[in-house]
């Protein structure tokens, strides 16, 4: 079964779900109008679980990272509307945004660029702090795991990336939490797949 929810501009970005059984109810969208122009949200209901995939924006520019400051914070309360109804939720995705400085490979000479500002790292804790786990720490605490190298300076084979890419998992599936891995010997693109596993 797969479910796309695509930009409006062709060839821009857009989100997927692929699954082996037959969704309950998929959402396309989060019905936030300049979100959905962009095809960023799409979420697939399950018995006792939803899965919503998830691309943030990147802050490319002023204009951008204006915008992607104003996603993310209606973002934090679209999902604090869903998760009423939905407290089973994992949201995998991009979230263009590297944590601390353990997930990224230079975080002085970064601390200025988008996608490691003090307000996108600030907003982060606080969505993890509103009942989220972030899977992969759950289980690694270890440095250098990223899930996006530049194409440039022969970053990947140096290992110089950042780790965009999130399972965030509800807290209420915590004891259910099997594994999260990083797949980077998985070579697509220039990131890599993230993957979670729970217990049934």
């Amino acid at each position: 079964h797969n479910h796309w929810f695509s930009a409006q501009k062709k060839g821009y970005s857009g989100v997927a779900i692929l699954s082996k059984k037959q969704p309950n109810h998929v959402e396309y969208g989060t019905g936030i109008d300049y979100m959905d122009f962009e095809g960023r949200n799409l979420r697939a209901d399950f018995d006792g679980l939803s899965v919503m995939s998830m691309y943030l924006p990147s802050g490319t520019n002023l204009a951008r990272l204006d915008l992607k400051l104003k996603y993310m914070a209606d973002l934090q309360t679209y999902v604090d509307k869903i998760k009423t109804k939905h407290p089973n939720l994992i949201i995998c995705g991009d979230y263009n945004i590297c944590h601390r400085a353990i997930d990224i490979h230079d975080p002085v000479r970064n601390k200025n660029v988008s996608g490691f500002l003090p307000v996108e790292r600030e907003w982060i804790s606080n969505f993890i702090d509103s009942g989220f786990i972030d899977s992969f720490r759950f289980f690694n605490k270890e440095p250098h795991h990223y899930t996006w190298w530049s194409y440039r300076a022969n970053a990947r084979n140096n290992n110089k990336g950042w780790r965009l890419d999130y399972g965030m998992v509800s807290r209420s599936l915590e004891d259910r939490l099997k594994r999260s891995v990083i797949l980077s010997e998985a070579k697509h693109s220039d990131h890599c797949p993230i993957l979670i596993e729970l217990h049934e």
